[in-house]
């Protein structure tokens, strides 16, 4: 693997990482701070996730439209130091509206995973693009994997640790970077940066126009809306239902995030190529479903750890969703697009953690009328459902 490949992949991990960091802390740390009783911090975190969301909405169509415009080179490496400096704020913040502002902040950076994403294409022929994807999709698995576990491990130094290390990871990556990675974008497919298009509705309604990019669109918003309910609400499911400690949350998003990455990184391969990009979605969506009913029914924490790994073989979804977009779209409005599915995933990770969290809440609060810790999961799995059908639809005439 060359370099400036390994510098995009590390950077899609360190922004998985960033954020699995600090899940298992975030109770206490809502807590400490004021946030009250575990529901009632749940629904400050979601807050926090949502204003994190919103900055990834707003700013993904800019940010790609920047790459598209300066090179995918400095608009990289200067969200990563500036994410460096978020961490920092966020390490010494004594009150929950710092948070907030280190989460605008956040979101904004992590607007970056549409250039990291650009950049792949740009440097992949049409039909390479779908695992290419794949290979991203294995780094932000692996991250996923490592934040949590090592967010569960720092717990043990205090809230504060987890927010330390990400923010060394982000300035040592941005020093890779500035020594590695060449640009990609040259005077032929370069695009002049236009406002108009540089927001979700403009992006939206410009690629609107090639065939079949509006229900696929749709499936992906979907499937990342049914995803949400895992950095949403594990950590508060888990200590609800099982007792966990953060030690144990970070080791079961871990698992997760193996799985994800195993799949992402290697048997997307033989799956795209035994199923094809839109059979490899239908798989996902299957798998997806039937972990979600299970894990929101089943009350053995053994047994839910058992199914953990089924339910990252939804992480097929995305890639295959992004080659079949990402050939649809010209050489010159790669970063477009991929702005577009950041926006896309950012708009679902807005709605999704209030949603998921108020229904946590409402589920778990001394006065609800029905105890239902798993009420989150079965209404992530109706949406996924809901992105089958979508898929089905949309997509039945190329069938």
């Amino acid at each position: 693997m060359n370099l400036p490949i390994a510098f995009i992949l590390l950077t899609v991990m360190i922004d998985a990482m960033g954020i699995g960091l600090i899940i298992p802390v975030m109770p206490d740390l809502i807590r400490d701070m004021g946030g009250g009783t575990l529901a009632k911090a749940a629904i400050w975190g979601g807050i926090l996730s949502t204003t994190f969301a919103v900055m990834q909405f707003l700013f993904g169509p800019v940010v790609g439209g920047l790459s598209d415009r300066f090179g995918r080179r400095p608009v990289l490496l200067v969200a990563l130091v500036v994410m460096a400096l978020d961490y920092v704020l966020m390490a010494v913040a004594g009150a929950l509206w710092i948070l907030l502002i280190g989460r605008v902040i956040g979101g904004i950076t992590a607007a970056t995973q549409s250039t990291a994403s650009a950049y792949m294409a740009d440097i992949s022929a049409p039909h390479e693009r779908a695992a290419r994807f794949g290979m991203v999709g294995a780094a932000f698995g692996a991250g996923f994997v490592l934040g949590p576990l090592l967010g569960g491990l720092l717990a043990e130094y205090g809230t504060r640790a987890p927010f330390w290390l990400a923010a060394f990871l982000a300035a040592s990556n941005a020093l890779f970077g500035w020594i590695v990675l060449k640009e990609t974008v040259t005077d032929e497919t370069r695009r002049a940066f236009s406002w108009r298009r540089a927001n979700p509705l403009g992006a939206f309604r410009a690629l609107g126009r090639l065939p079949g990019i509006t229900p696929l669109s749709l499936v992906y918003f979907l499937y990342y809306v049914g995803f949400a309910v895992y950095p949403a609400v594990w950590s508060y499911f888990g200590i609800e239902r099982f007792d966990w400690p953060p030690a144990t949350v970070g080791l079961s998003l871990a698992l997760f995030g193996v799985t994800m990455a195993l799949i992402q990184g290697g048997l997307i391969r033989p799956i795209l190529s035994r199923f094809g990009e839109r059979g490899t979605v239908i798989l996902g969506q299957i798998f997806s479903i039937a972990a979600l009913v299970s894990i929101a029914i089943i009350s053995s924490s053994m047994w839910v750890l058992i199914l953990t790994p089924f339910a990252s073989i939804g992480g097929i979804i995305p890639p295959a969703l992004q080659g079949i977009m990402s050939a649809r779209v010209p050489a010159d409005a790669q970063g477009e697009l991929q702005g577009l599915l950041t926006s896309a995933s950012a708009l679902a990770m807005m709605l999704s953690p209030l949603v998921m969290t108020y229904t946590f809440a409402q589920f778990t609060d001394a006065d609800a009328p029905v105890y239902l810790p798993g009420a989150p999961f079965l209404l992530a799995a109706f949406l996924s459902a809901l992105g089958l059908m979508a898929l089905l639809v949309g997509t039945r005439r190329e069938a």
